[in-house]
């Protein structure tokens, strides 16, 4: 079982505890969903443009709104 390869269009805001987590958006590259773009958290550092693989693509997070 692989993952789906989704690319970073948008990085959103910094969010967790430390600032470890961005929320991003990414366009679906393969599968049922190619074409979409969903937002999700990830951890680590990132760039735009860069690919991840994921493992399911239904899943979106919600977005975080300043107080």
């Amino acid at each position: 079982m692989g993952g789906i390869p989704v690319e970073i269009v948008e990085i959103r805001t910094k969010t967790g505890v430390y600032g470890e987590i961005y929320q991003v958006l990414c366009k679906v590259l393969e599968g049922p969903d190619a074409g979409r773009v969903i937002l999700r958290n990830v951890k680590g550092p990132v760039k735009k443009g860069m690919i991840l693989m994921l493992l399911e693509t239904e899943r979106e997070a919600k977005e975080i709104k300043a107080r």
